[in-house]
């Protein structure tokens, strides 16, 4: 999951990008409502965390933007009032879910996991594929009921691997989905991370590489062992 948080209080942004990181869900930061516009215009966000109070273009100016584009993705908003009628405002501007300052950062991961869920046509949220079972939630891991042990980025690079269900992704979307704005283009890291996935998982071998396309789940592989 990539999110853009859309926040003027620095240290605030970075406290919550931070500890998304560690729930393994990418985060991107945008300090004002133009910046906010830009981000979006280049990248692709599943969540945006938007606070109503921003300079440039507010909040609800960009809650506006995003619900006229029909893009379908999820508002959750940040707001230090909360007041019914301040609630009712921005659910009215298409907020999916509002969060009041000051908040536990694990609701929040909680409120994400929910809205990201609800978005992907209500998936559950333990996946299953290939004898893997995978609880997003809990952030654990099986294969075939033996628990594996993953890092943050490895369990962000299986998420988007198993939601695809065998589909194919490219290196490029896996830097996109997993990693954030800064990730250098040009790095290795998914190749390297796919790589210690690949061992984590174990034999026999449940991620493919399909030369010059990308990665994908080999459940024809399953099927035929099982």
């Amino acid at each position: 999951m990539r999110v853009l948080i859309v926040e003027d209080e620095l240290y605030l942004a970075e406290a919550i990008r931070d500890g998304l990181r560690l729930a393994a869900i990418a985060a991107d930061i945008a300090g004002d409502g133009n910046t906010a516009l830009e981000l979006l215009d280049l990248n692709s966000y599943d969540i945006v965390v938007l606070d109503r109070d921003i300079p440039g273009p507010s909040g609800d100016e960009i809650a506006k933007l995003i619900v006229a584009s029909g893009s379908g993705m999820p508002i959750l908003m940040l707001t230090a009032a909360d007041r019914l009628d301040d609630k009712a405002s921005g659910f009215e501007l298409g907020a999916d879910d509002y969060l009041t300052k000051p908040f536990a950062l694990q609701e929040l991961v909680l409120r994400l996991r929910a809205l990201d869920r609800r978005r992907a046509h209500n998936r559950p949220p333990v996946r299953e594929l290939a004898g893997l079972r995978l609880d997003v939630f809990r952030r654990e891991v099986y294969r075939d009921g033996r628990y594996i042990a993953l890092t943050r980025k490895q369990f962000a690079v299986l998420e988007v691997l198993v939601a695809t269900e065998g589909g194919i992704v490219s290196a490029e979307e896996l830097l996109e989905r997993a990693w954030d704005e800064h990730a250098d283009p040009f790095t290795n890291a998914v190749r390297i991370t796919v790589s210690g996935l690949r061992k984590r998982l174990g034999e026999p071998w449940l991620i493919a590489t399909v030369p010059g396309v990308g990665y994908r789940i080999d459940i024809h592989e399953e099927a035929e062992r099982g």
